[in-house]
């Protein structure tokens, strides 16, 4: 069995249509869900070239497998901005392919090219899957999130 041909770049402006189902599964995949209003605004931010958002494909052979969205933010700790990587996602029968590995470090080297001083995330405690390569990758700091949603 040959080895897929895996590309990492943007996701274009005109792949909509292949991002949202992504996006959705991701969302399935914590049991939540956003307005449709969310999904146009989050689309339009992630193609101005204004805006602080970005979104990485995983293509293979072509066709757009998995995603991650990142975001850069200001921190008082550091002179160079943070890199938030707020959303990954690998479309189910594409796992195990090395997509997420690739997402991630993809996303590091973004974020290095642009200054950033650090890469951080979020996944919940029960994502062992995730956890198992992201044990790999990064630094688990040991913090507890909390938050008030309005």
């Amino acid at each position: 069995m040959t080895a897929p041909n895996i590309v990492i770049k943007p996701v274009a402006a005109d792949e909509r249509a292949d991002w949202e189902p992504l996006w959705k599964g991701y969302l399935d995949f914590y049991k939540t869900s956003v307005p449709q209003n969310t999904y146009d605004v989050t689309w339009a931010r992630l193609q101005d070239p204004n805006e602080p958002m970005f979104v990485l494909g995983a293509y293979v052979d072509g066709k757009l497998l998995g995603i991650v969205h990142y975001l850069y933010h200001r921190s008082c700790w550091t002179v160079g901005d943070y890199c938030y990587l707020q959303d990954l996602f690998v479309a189910e029968g594409a796992r195990k392919l090395g997509l997420g590995r690739e997402l991630i470090e993809a996303v590091y080297t973004a974020a290095k090219k642009d200054g950033a001083s650090r890469v951080h995330w979020l996944t919940h405690e029960t994502n062992t899957t995730a956890r198992a390569l992201y044990d790999t990758l990064a630094d688990r700091p040991g913090f507890i999130q909390y938050r008030k949603l309005f």
